[in-house]
Order: structure tokens, then sequence, then C-alpha cells
């Protein structure tokens, strides 16, 4: 169901900001309207009226340029000063509006007011990111991803600040820099760009075994997302939620996606990164702009502060999570992107979050890597944006209306009133004053917790255990993700020139983790595991750990690629387009050019693009019809190569009449998303079972040896 697209935050605010109309335009469309300069003269950022902008100012026409040229000057000034700062992690990112609404009143567990009533959408601001590389790096790099909305709640904004994976690499903030510095390109060469597979990050990881269970996460497909839209998202923190009797209640925070948890291929994930290197940006941005709104269920984790200790691992230990058969995830509401930015830059680059920006009814715990980043976010945006007012940015703007002494500083936007810039006062008959924190009056009071305890640098002996945890999310994993674990740590260690850091990460930290998952390893790098003792193995399962568990319930937003040539049975065409549509699925057709193609009956057919321009591994399945045109394809190795390539990646293929002859020509085995018949009646149902299980697992052993 289509909904309407979200309010703009600073339309909310009261802002004069200009409404636009309805985003939902057609992708084939590629005009783009500015209603806000119809019928305006070109002007300075001082409002004056430009008659040449053309033309430097000289003297004479073939003379110097002037100083005086302030219109000029103005113009090359602020294109000077265009770039800011890009962020040091989670540079690489992009964006969208949206809206929250709780599914039920909450006020059981938190007094925050929009989690309340069902009938409130909370407008929302999201920002996708990946962590290591630069604003220029690929999407598709093997990374976690950062996960962090801006709720702009009616008692001010509320920030979510997390990652697609519920556990981080460190335990203290203190190390943060030295983890940032050894994942980005080493300093001597800048080499290499958006990746780990470097001897810097695995020679801290390898000395560093808390690191042990973010890094396994990030050797699975979960770094690895198919797009943003199938990634989970988690608070990777313990918070607090405080009710109306302020009561605490410790929570995690997990996103789910109704999309389905789905993952790229390494060889895929690689070729998409030269092939559309925006692969994830497009994907976000298309799937809006098409009304295919993404969803996330917002739920969280709750533990009663008496039973904080009645566990095997601290809840304050950013590097754990809380296996969901022990605390089960209750849902809190739904999440809906609806709207794609106005403008990249003034919305998603200049978007600010910061975990501190909590409201009423949340709060935070002692948690030693959230406690740095609370003072992190903000000084960061300080250096980013110029300066203390980044909060007046439209984008940072809170919906309710906000009033304090603080005056002044660079990029000061409201003009400020009255004599009193201090509190309390009365010349200004007190205003603004303090809220009390009475639950009808809603003024925020951070939760009071005893503190009773001598000023030390250490860690708690309960944030020891580097191991248990990251075994029991190897062991959870299907068969086949835990081959690309496998994978994953062997490509990445093999781009490692030290010898002995790769032989520490394996005997040290893998042979911790799982004896056969280090045998796997040292059998790969030739590293010998003589001398260390197997670990005792780890017996328990989490389901909710595996991907395999996390499926969606329908094929909506899918892309299937149809190939067609010249000769295309026309009927077949049609019954593929609309059995997919009628799935909320998109078929494309792709011929050997641009050039539209002609059907067995002589109408012509517009294609998308061509085999060549549109690969395989930006598509989610292959559908080959019958006709004449099957006979053109057979003879053209980009169309040959296409079906090869779709199938390693093991993807669902449809040989359809003619095209079934495909399959022994290119010596494919038949499998449940292998798919042939002499109409796409015969296969439609097949086809939606093999994209819902999104892979052909089966096939991955056999698909390994098949060139492409």
């Amino acid at each position: 169901m289509n909904n309407p697209s979200s309010p703009r935050p600073s339309e909310l605010a009261g802002s004069d900001t200009l409404d636009r109309q309805n985003s939902n335009a057609k992708l084939d469309s590629l005009e783009c309207v500015r209603a806000d300069a119809t019928g305006e003269a070109l002007r300075t950022n001082q409002g004056v009226k430009i008659a040449d902008n053309q033309n430097s100012l000289k003297a004479g026409d073939r003379g110097p340029s002037l100083l005086e040229d302030f219109i000029m000057r103005e113009k090359i000034t602020h294109f000077d000063h265009e770039r800011i700062p890009e962020r040091i992690v989670h540079a690489r990112g992009t964006g969208a509006h949206g809206y929250f609404e709780p599914y039920s009143c909450h006020a059981g567990l938190s007094k925050a007011g929009f989690l309340q009533d069902p009938s409130k959408r909370t407008p929302v601001y999201v920002r996708f990111s990946t962590v290591q590389g630069p604003r220029g790096s690929a999407d598709t790099v093997r990374d976690i991803r950062g996960f962090a909305v801006k709720f702009y709640t009616d008692e001010g904004n509320f920030d979510l600040v997390g990652n697609n994976v519920p556990v981080f690499f460190i335990q203290d903030a203190i190390k943060f820099p030295d983890f940032v510095h050894a994942v980005k390109p080493e300093p001597h060469n800048e080499v290499p760009t958006g990746a780990s597979a470097h001897d810097t990050f695995w020679d801290f990881v390898s000395l560093v075994p808390e690191s042990a269970h973010a890094v396994i996460w990030a050797m699975s497909d979960r770094a690895i997302p198919r797009s943003l839209r199938a990634m989970q998202g988690f608070g990777v923190h313990t918070f607090r939620l405080i009710d109306a009797q302020n009561r605490a209640r410790f929570v995690k925070f997990h996103w789910k996606p109704l999309q389905g948890v789905l993952s790229l291929v390494w060889d895929e994930a690689q070729k998409i990164a030269g092939k559309d290197p925006d692969f994830h940006r497009r994907d976000l941005w298309q799937a809006i702009e098409e009304g295919n709104y993404p969803e996330w269920e917002l739920g969280v984790q709750v533990v009663e502060e008496a039973d904080e200790h009645n566990f095997d691992f601290d809840l304050l230990d950013p590097t754990k999570i809380i296996p969901e058969e022990q605390v089960p995830v209750i849902p809190l509401g739904r999440m809906v992107l609806n709207r794609n930015p106005d403008n990249f830059f003034a919305e998603t680059e200049q978007v600010a979050f910061c975990p501190a920006h909590i409201v009423p009814g949340i709060d935070l715990s002692n948690d030693p890597l959230l406690q740095g980043r609370l003072f992190s976010y903000t000084d960061t945006q300080l250096s980013r944006l110029g300066g203390p007012n980044f909060h007046e940015i439209p984008i940072n703007r809170p919906v309710c209306p906000f009033h304090n002494n603080q005056r002044d500083a660079m990029h000061r936007q409201r003009i400020d009133q009255g004599r009193a810039a201090y509190e309390p006062n009365s010349i200004d008959a007190g205003w603004p004053k303090e809220t009390p924190a009475a639950p009808a009056d809603g003024g925020f009071e951070s939760y009071q917790e005893r503190v009773d305890a001598h000023k030390v640098r250490a860690r708690s002996p309960s944030f020891a255990d580097h191991f248990s945890q990251p075994a029991l999310f190897y062991r959870s994993l299907s068969e086949a993700e835990q081959g690309h674990v496998v994978d994953a740590y062997s490509f990445e260690l093999g781009k490692v020139q030290r010898a002995w850091i790769r032989e520490r990460q394996v005997r040290e930290i893998l042979a911790r983790i799982d004896h056969d998952l280090a045998r796997r390893v040292a059998a790969n790098l030739g590293v010998s595991l003589e001398g260390v003792e197997a670990e005792a193995a780890c017996t328990q399962r989490s389901a909710a750990l595996s991907q395999m568990n996390l499926k969606a319930q329908d094929i909506k937003g899918r892309k299937i690629a149809v190939l067609v040539a010249d000769g295309v049975d026309g009927q077949a065409l049609d019954d593929i387009c609309q059995g997919l549509l009628a799935e909320g699925a998109k078929a494309e057709l792709l011929g050997p050019t641009t050039a539209p193609v002609r059907d067995a009956g002589g109408a012509e057919r517009a294609v998308v693009g061509s085999m060549a321009g549109e690969p395989s591994v930006t598509y989610d399945a292959v559908v080959v019809p019958g006709g004449r045109g099957v006979a053109v394809l057979a003879t053209q190795g980009v169309a040959l190569h296409y079906l090869l390539e779709a199938y390693k990646h093991l993807k669902p293929l449809v040989l359809l009449g003619e095209a079934r002859s495909l399959a022994g020509q290119l010596g494919l085995q038949e499998d449940q998303g292998l798919l042939s018949g002499a109409g796409f009646a015969d296969v439609s149902a097949g086809l939606r079972n093999a994209l819902l299980e999104h892979r052909v697992w089966a096939r991955e052993p056999l698909a390994a040896s098949v060139p492409a």
C-alpha cells in the first residue's frame, strides 16, 4: 500500500520551506523542476539581480579581470568552500525520509511521547553508511554498515545511532582511535581504500581479543548486504527505558526489515564494486521513487534492573549480544521510508547524529564505549559543520519549539530577541524557564543511578570472556554461511603480508572460537596448528543469528532480468511481466543493445538497457522467454556469460520454450533454482519460492567450478 510522502521536519516546525509535489515521479522522467526558483530572477546572495552571469568584469573585453567584480568573487568563493570535511568514519552514506508509528501505547515501558499513540506518526531521517571508506568508495565493500535514525519527536530529537551488526570491535571508547587508525588505509601509501584486508587491521584485531566477536560478524555475509533495504539494524549498546513512575529497564534496540535479511556473495560484491559502485544508493532511491517503500519493525529486548547480573556476560559490554532465546524481542512499532532527499548535501551530508540526543523516557547506560560516543559525535560535528549551531541546519532542526540562552557563534541563523541571555533573569519575565520533570510537565531528568566506587582506569572482570559469543555466532550459522566465513577470513588474511600476523590470528583467535574454523582457514593459508589444543566445542545455537531464518514473506521489490532479442515470444513476455508485477516484483527487459527489439508478432518492445550495461550482478534472477530470439542469444557471448554468471552466483534462472536448450549448451544442471517450462505459468510458483530463498544454496559446491 502506498503511503503519503513524509513531511519535512522543517515543515512541521513551521518553516517557510516550500512544499513540493509528491515524490513518486516516474523513473523514466529526466526533468526536475525547481519549484523554489520558478519565475525568479537570478540574484547574488545579498539579493542583487544579476544582468550578466556569463562574463567576469574586465578592463576591456581582452583586458585583466577586476578585483571589484563582487559577483564573480562571491560565486568563486562559495564554490571554493562547497566541500566540508567528510566524516572520519561513515563517510560514504545515503539517506531517506520516513515516519515511525507505534503498534500500541507502550507507557508500561517508557514515557517517551513518540511511543504512546498508534495514530501518531513521528517523522524520521535515516542515514545508512559504510565505516572504513571515504565518500568516493564503493557501496558493496566488505564492511559494517551504519544504521542511524533521527526521530523528530514532539519532545525533541532522538537519535538511535547504530549499525547493521549488534556488536562492536572494542569495549572502551579510549581504544576507538586505535581501531579506526588500524582499519583505515595504511598511512604510508593510503592503501587499501574501503577494505580491511591489510596488515594494520589484522595486526590490531589479532592483538585485541575483545574484537573477535565483531570481526567474525564482519567476515560473515552480514558485511556484504544485498541492499540497504535488506539489513537488520541494532542499537549495539544497552540503553534504558524510563516509565512515568521513573522505573528503569535495560533495553537493546533492534530493527528488523520486512524485506528479509539478504546478502551478496563475495564474487558478486566485488564485481558490483566495479560495475556499479553506487549500487546500494541507487537501489534505495529507486525503490522509494517507485513506491516500494522499505519498512522495518522496531523492537526491544527488555531486562529488568533486578536481572542485570543474571547472565554469563555483562550487559554493559558492547561486544556482547543478548541471545533472543534468553530475552525475546518485543515489537514496538514500524518505520517506513517513503521520501528521498531533495538535496544530498543539505540533508544526507549535513545530518548530524549523536547518541546523546535522547528524550524523556530514554536514558543511557554505563557502557564505556557509549560513554565516549556521547562526547565524540558532537565534537565531530563542531569540526565538520563549522561550529555549535549545526542544530539550526534544517535537517537537524527539532520539530518542537526550542529556546535557550545560547547565542552567537558561527553560522547562527536564529535572530534572538530580548535583553537577557542568561537564567535566571527578571528582565524577560524569567523566560525561557526550566520545566519540572513531573510526568505532566515532561522536563528531562537523568535517571538517578547510585554510583559508589573508586576512580580507576580498569576493565571489569565481567568483560573478560571474548570467545564464547563468537563461537555461538559461528555455530548458529548454516553450513553455507559457515563456508562464507571461512572464505572471508582466508581472503582477508591472504592479503596480509606479515606471516606472524596471519599465524597469530589463526592460532590465537580463531582456534579459540572454533577449532574447525581455525583448521579450515589454516589449510587455506598454509598455517600450522601444531601445538594448538582444541577448545571445547560450543554446543549452543541461536536461530536468530542465521540469515537463513530471516527471510521475507513475499518477493516485493525483487528485480528480475528478462533477456530478449528479435523474435522473442511476445505472449510469453507479457505473461512474465504481468506475473511478476502481480507479485510486486519488477521485470526489466534487456537486449543485445539498448535499441528496442521486435517480438515474433512484429511489435516493438522497449528495453531498459543492454545485457552488457545492466549486468547480472545487479538482478535477483534471470528469465529467458522462448521464440526465435533464443537462437540469437545462443550465439552471443554476452548473453551466455550473463546466464553463467547468474548461475555461478546461485540465482534463480528460468528458461522457457526454445530457451530450454541453453541449459544443455552451457552444461547447467537443473536444480530448484534452474527452472524450465513451456510457459511462465509452469515455473511461476517455483521462481517465487526460489526468490524467497534468495539463493540456490545447494548449487554452491558445483557453481564454484563454473567459469564466469
